[in-house]
This record gives C-alpha cells, sequence and structure tokens, in this order.
C-alpha cells in the first residue's frame, strides 16, 4: 500500500513538473494553503470556542507545577536558613574562643590550664592559629550559602510572580471566552430573527393559517348576514334608535331643501 501511495505521488509530481514546469512548486503551495483556509472556514465557531477553552484548561497542568514548584523551594530556603543560622551560631562560639585564648596569651602567662589540663603558651598558640584558620575557613563557606539562600529566594520571587501571571492570565482568558460566548449566543438571536423574515418557516407557516382562518370566519359571517336578509327577518341587532336616526336622516335628505325655503319665507 504504501509502495503505490509513493509510486502515484510521483506520478502526480511528474505530471505537475511536465505541465507546469519550474512553477510546480509554487502550484502545490497555494493549492495547499486554499484547502487549509476552506477547511478551517468550514469549522463551526462553537468548535473552536470549544479547543480555545480547552487550551485554557490545559494552563492547569502548568500552574500546579509552579505551586509544587514552589513548595519545594519553600521548604529548601527555609532548611537552609536554619541551616546558616546554626552555623552562624557555631562561629560565634569559635570567635568567642579566639578571642579567649588571645586573651589568656597576652597576660604573659608561660602555662595555662584548659579543662583541669595544663598546656604551653606554644600550645596555646598553635591551638589559637588552626581555631583563627577554621574559623576564616567557616566564615567564607558561611558567607557563600548566604550567597546561595539569596540567589534561591530570588528565583522563589520569580516563580511567584510566575505563577500569579499564570492565574490571573487563565482569569482573563476565561473572561473573554465567556464574552465570545456571549457575543456567539447575540449573533446567533440576530441570525435567528432574520431568517424568520425571509425564510419560508413555521412561523411564516402559522401566520399564513391564521389569516386563512380569519378570512373564512369573515366569509361565513358575510353568508350567515345574506340568508338574514333574505328570510326577510328584522335584524334585531340594530336598534330602534339607529332606525329613527336613519329615517330622519332619508327625511332632511328629500326635503332639506324645500324645508330651508319654507323656513326662511316664513320668517319674512
Amino acid at each position: 500500500m504504501l509502495k503505490k501511495i509513493l509510486i502515484g505521488s510521483a506520478i502526480a509530481v511528474g505530471l505537475g513538473t511536465f505541465v507546469f514546469g519550474r512553477d510546480t512548486i509554487s502550484y502545490l503551495r497555494t493549492g495547499c494553503r486554499n484547502v487549509q483556509q476552506a477547511v478551517k472556514a468550514e469549522v463551526p465557531v462553537e468548535f473552536e470556542i470549544e479547543r480555545a477553552r480547552t487550551m485554557v484548561d490545559q494552563l492547569v497542568p502548568d500552574i500546579r507545577q509552579c505551586m509544587h514548584v514552589i513548595a519545594e523551594q519553600q521548604v529548601d530556603i527555609e532548611h537552609l536558613t536554619a541551616t546558616l543560622d546554626r552555623k552562624a551560631g557555631e562561629l560565634g562560639r569559635q570567635k568567642d574562643a579566639i578571642m579567649a585564648l588571645k586573651t589568656d596569651l597576652g597576660s604573659g602567662k608561660s602555662t595555662f590550664t584548659y579543662a583541669s589540663q595544663k598546656f604551653t603558651s606554644n600550645d596555646v598558640k598553635r591551638d589559637l592559629s588552626n581555631r583563627f584558620e577554621r574559623y576564616k575557613a567557616a566564615e567564607e563557606m558561611l558567607a557563600a550559602d548566604k550567597k546561595i539562600l539569596a540567589a534561591r529566594e530570588q528565583t522563589l520571587v520569580a516563580n511567584r510572580d510566575k505563577l500569579e501571571g499564570l492565574m490571573q492570565a487563565k482569569k482573563d482568558l476565561e473572561v473573554k471566552l465567556e464574552q465570545l460566548q456571549a457575543r456567539l449566543q447575540t449573533v446567533k438571536a440576530a441570525e435567528t430573527v432574520s431568517q424568520l423574515a425571509i425564510d419560508d418557516s413555521n412561523l411564516s407557516h402559522a401566520r399564513k393559517l391564521i389569516d386563512d382562518l380569519n378570512k373564512q370566519l369573515d366569509v361565513k359571517q358575510r353568508v350567515m348576514e345574506t340568508e338574514v336578509k333574505f328570510a326577510g327577518m328584522i335584524p334585531v341587532e340594530k336598534s330602534e334608535s339607529a332606525v329613527a336616526s336613519d329615517l330622519d336622516q332619508q327625511i332632511d335628505a328629500y326635503f332639506g331643501v324645500e324645508a330651508k325655503s319654507t323656513e326662511v319665507a316664513g320668517r319674512d
């Protein structure tokens, strides 16, 4: 199967080269781009919104990982701080011992007694020199550890800023997604109204049916009125006052001109 695909691809490339010549690659790239754009245009907006929501949700593992790193750094800094405090206390005691030996040597004595043991001044000098060298080495190590602690504290601050940035970015993206969803619903609602105005939908059929029923009822009502007049029945729905008013109007219309002339002549 793979062999057939390779052979078919080779044939297609060969034909394309024969037809288009040096422009074959350009035609292929343009065709692929057009296909990609056409496929992307057919993807529903709802699907793209869900894809964006999935990408935002994928920030959660990064946020949890950052939280874990920060927790480890906090514990490490606490332990290192405790170690530095202990070393600083030890250096303080060593310094006190060095200063005590130095003071004893300054007294000019030839022998000294420490913990019920006697030591010559040379013994004390050698011990003081060794203590002083160890103190300087320990002090340098303590200074280096303090630099390490400062660097780790800076890293912790940077990771905290990163965590806050990730969390804020996630919140902002969630708000934008909600706004985008609301905007999509608004557009869909507007499209629905527009389609109702131009499409032969169920709503238009219902309206037409109601109009037809009203026409049918109007026709039936006119037929009933005609049948009543044909039967010679008195229309009860018309009151006597309406009939009298109609009679007065007929008389006025018939004698109106002469009545007005007679009335004017009588007054003269």
